[in-house]
């Protein structure tokens, strides 16, 4: 299919859904496989597998690279922003649970809103967009207090919650990276493959530096869950999303990345047994409601991850 939909289908919302529920899984299989490979080694061999991947589809699908189009400074940043981003997200969920770190990670789209008035200037927002922005901040701060007051996942559930925020600071850093730089006119494909290739690359180096050991068994389950990160989640569902941001309205499409929080708590609590507190659900209605807010029509894409971010993997 090649032609522009005006509205989502039912192949569309099918694909959207499935996108979201991967993504929020995507938490629980990495907090899953820390049983067997440490959270750097686990990132970098994630990076690595699902940025070889990109460049054999690249390949099939003829699609150029390594040409000089000025996205060189901008690629390197945004891969190294992106390898920091990971390695709090996965040292973070040694922590915390799943369900907490996919909550506080989806600040991000409130850190690019807060970033994009320095970029261009007619990204200001509104007195509500504003509000909308305060109340998700407020919602996570009550659910971080958590941490020191009563921590329902460990002595250092703090810690890992703190991670998680500085992930999405650095996600955030990312998206805008992409925003300002000669990487907004590159393809996804390429924007995909600065991050994947340099985060792989520098959490491979940070591995043996933090002291990782190199695992010396590699059971089946954890290599199904490493296949289904890498394959499925940073590789396979990516590709779809890049598909149906060139078939189908953006912002409808932007909007049903709210969903991806919910799944992630969801399947925090259902598959790991994870505590679900009353402060976190109310952290995950602010974030959840706070992102409704300030993404109104005319700002959604610009405020939301672009194509190039569908995340949060």
């Amino acid at each position: 299919m090649t032609d522009r939909k005006s509205r989502l289908d039912t192949v569309a919302v099918v694909s959207l859904v499935t996108c979201c529920a991967l993504w929020g899984l995507n938490q629980v299989a990495a907090k899953l496989a820390l049983a067997g490979v440490p959270p750097l080694t686990q990132a970098a061999l994630r990076s690595l597998g699902a940025a070889a991947l990109v460049l054999g589809w690249a390949a099939w699908r003829g699609i150029a690279l390594m040409q000089r189009d000025g996205s060189l400074r901008g690629g390197l940043l945004a891969g190294a922003l992106f390898a920091a981003e990971f390695g709090c997200i996965f040292v973070g969920l040694q922590f915390t649970s799943a369900s907490r770190m996919v909550v506080f990670i989806y600040l991000a789209p409130f850190v690019v809103a807060l970033g994009m008035p320095f970029i261009a200037r007619a990204e200001r927002l509104s007195g509500v967009q504003t509000a909308g922005l305060g109340m998700a901040f407020a919602g996570v701060a009550y659910a971080l207090a958590e941490g020191f007051t009563r921590p329902s996942v460990g002595p250092l559930q703090w810690a890992g919650d703190a991670l998680g925020v500085a992930a999405a600071l650095l996600w955030g850093g990312t998206t805008l990276t992409i925003r300002a730089t000669r990487l907004a006119s590159a393809s996804a494909e390429k924007t995909l493959l600065y991050q994947l290739g340099l985060s792989g690359v520098l959490l491979a180096l940070a591995a043996p530096l933090a002291g990782e050991p190199w695992p010396s068994v590699w059971p089946g389950w954890i290599v199904a869950l490493l296949a289904f990160q890498t394959v499925i989640v940073t590789f396979a569902s990516y590709l779809l999303w890049f598909w149906l941001v060139r078939h189908y309205p953006a912002t409808r499409l932007a909007a049903f990345t709210l969903l991806t929080p919910v799944f992630g708590l969801l399947a925090g609590a259902g598959l790991l047994g994870e505590p679900v507190t009353a402060r976190l659900v109310v952290a995950l209605a602010a974030v959840t409601l706070g992102i409704a807010i300030v993404n109104t029509p005319a700002r959604l894409r610009r405020t939301l991850p672009d194509a190039a971010e569908p995340r949060h993997p």
